[in-house]
């Protein structure tokens, strides 16, 4: 399996790099989910973050996926 970098832009993962599956085509998929444990109790549901693919990839060879919004978890597709 192939990997890509991919760097964060906003939301709670801003400014991150962390290493993604690369899609068919060998760049990165064009959304991708991060999801984040509750703060509070535990019977309160988590967080899901979406981000989608900017179309260029940056001249140190990252991709860079902006963020779009936060659902809780199980709502974002």
């Amino acid at each position: 399996m192939e990997w890509v970098t991919v760097r964060f832009s906003g939301g709670p993962a801003d400014g991150t790099a962390r290493e993604l599956p690369a899609a068919p085509g060998g760049g990165p998929p064009r959304r991708w989910v991060l999801s984040s444990a509750p703060d509070g109790p535990p019977e309160q549901p988590g967080v899901d973050h979406l981000y989608e693919l900017r179309p260029q990839q940056e001249a140190d060879g990252c991709w860079t996926m902006s963020f779009v919004r936060s659902d809780p978890v199980g709502m974002t597709e």
